[in-house]
């Protein structure tokens, strides 16, 4: 089992791909694991000439359950740590939701660290962008569910308001959720990391010094994280790009793989391609 260490943290990776390629590094969102990158998602990366390397966040999956506060930033720390254990020195981000909270988090403390950075379905955490409808908000602050079929309930019933409506898909639905659950069920692991996105202060005005070449995707149907969130990410971030992805709400349908895939390496290749001129 490969694992990082950021102190006595234990953070699980997992590997795709030629490690002399360039390094995508992928960061989950709010209670995720990194089987939410599925393998066949990662192999489209892979095979447009990038190694990617997916992880547990603290508190979920197989890395460490931590019974402490924390932060974004110390979530940004163990996503470092993974490069350290991988030995990349510079890598592209690409972090959805919470996780976008992360890889922004990363741009602006650790910008040596980064060749790019991807924010989707995101926000800056400033009052007034990216907020949740009613009905979205209170799904995700409903009571923890407390075992497998409360889970898979739970998770369909999110979906059914914040997930892509051209593709949404019960039977994926259940299928994904159940093979989380199995992993891994910790939800006092999801409650500290909500604690620590709306306990971190707002990136908004340190968003404004960013240097790393950075894209920004969201979808015209999130629920969850209003595009307004992302368009306000982007004006922030100098010279950054900003994407939307038709029909795409708050996850992450295989039917829109490759348009996410396309827009991703796209940017990487140039970004590369004006590094080195």
């Amino acid at each position: 089992m490969a694992i990082a260490f950021n102190g006595s943290c234990e953070i699980y990776y997992e590997s795709f791909g030629d490690p002399a390629d360039p390094t995508l590094l992928l960061v989950n969102g709010l209670g995720s694991q990194c089987i939410n990158y599925h393998e066949d998602w990662c192999a489209l990366f892979v095979a447009r000439g990038l190694r990617v390397v997916r992880f547990d966040n603290r508190d979920v999956g197989l890395s460490s359950k931590v019974d402490v506060a924390y932060t974004i930033s110390d979530m940004a720390a163990d996503a470092l740590a993974v490069l350290d254990a991988i030995g990349v020195e510079r890598a592209h981000v690409m972090g959805l939701s919470m996780g976008g909270m992360i890889a922004q988090a990363m741009a602006i403390e650790h910008p040596e660290r980064l060749l790019s950075m991807t924010s989707a379905m995101s926000r800056t955490g400033e009052t007034g962008y990216g907020e949740s409808t009613p009905e979205a908000l209170a799904l995700l602050t409903a009571p923890p569910a407390v075992d497998r079929e409360s889970y898979t309930a739970g998770s369909i019933a999110g979906l059914s308001v914040w997930g892509s409506p051209e593709h949404a898909d019960e039977n994926r639905w259940r299928h994904t959720a159940e093979r989380a659950f199995d992993r891994c069920f910790h939800p006092a692991g999801t409650a500290r990391q909500y604690r620590a996105v709306v306990g971190s202060p707002p990136r908004g005005e340190r968003l404004r010094e960013v240097t790393t070449p950075s894209l920004v995707i969201h979808g015209d149907c999130d629920t969850l994280i209003d595009i307004s969130g992302g368009r306000r990410t982007a004006e922030l971030i100098p010279g950054a790009r900003f994407e939307v992805i038709e029909g795409l709400g708050h996850d992450y349908p295989p039917q829109l793989w490759d348009r996410w895939v396309d827009l991703v390496c796209s940017f990487v290749v140039s970004d590369s391609q004006s590094a080195s001129s």
